[in-house]
């Protein structure tokens, strides 16, 4: 399977969370956007176990973007995903850029968060970061399409 980064995009209305040992945490209303990498032996295959998460919800959460893929209140409304051999995954997270939620999904870099929020759906934002890193965005709709 080819390697990439992603973007998965939650709807969620205003509610708390617990996140691993990040414990509670609050998000606002709106819309979630998690950038992550599928680097390893899977490749882009963990966008599709991602995808799988938010449909079924039946697994105990592993990582932090886990919390949000099982819990009832977030609806993955569409992932965008592109294969690049390069770890990019922070160059996008900066590059998207805005209010975010404080070291989540980021343990493993330096940056502040892989978690960014926005109160409209950020999908031309999205495309346009893509775009600036010189990869080719692949939407990824997902039925489960909120707002």
């Amino acid at each position: 399977m080819d390697k990439g980064c992603y973007c998965l995009v939650f709807a969620n209305p205003a509610c708390t969370v617990r996140v691993g040992a990040l414990g509670k945490l609050p998000f606002a209303d709106g819309w979630h956007i998690y950038i992550g990498s599928a680097l390893g032996p899977g490749g882009l295959a963990r966008l599709i176990r991602h995808l799988r998460l938010a449909r079924t919800k039946d697994r105990q959460p592993k990582w932090h973007v886990d919390y949000l893929l099982t819990d009832s209140r977030f609806t993955l409304a569409y992932a965008v995903s592109a294969v690049t051999p390069e770890r990019l995954e922070c160059q996008l997270a900066a590059g998207i850029g805005g209010r975010d939620v404080p070291h989540f999904g980021c343990s493993d870099c330096t940056c502040r968060s892989h978690l960014l929020y926005r109160d409209r759906d950020p999908a031309d934002e999205i495309m346009a970061a893509f775009a600036r890193l010189g990869l080719e965005p692949l939407p990824s709709k997902n039925s489960l399409s909120g707002r």
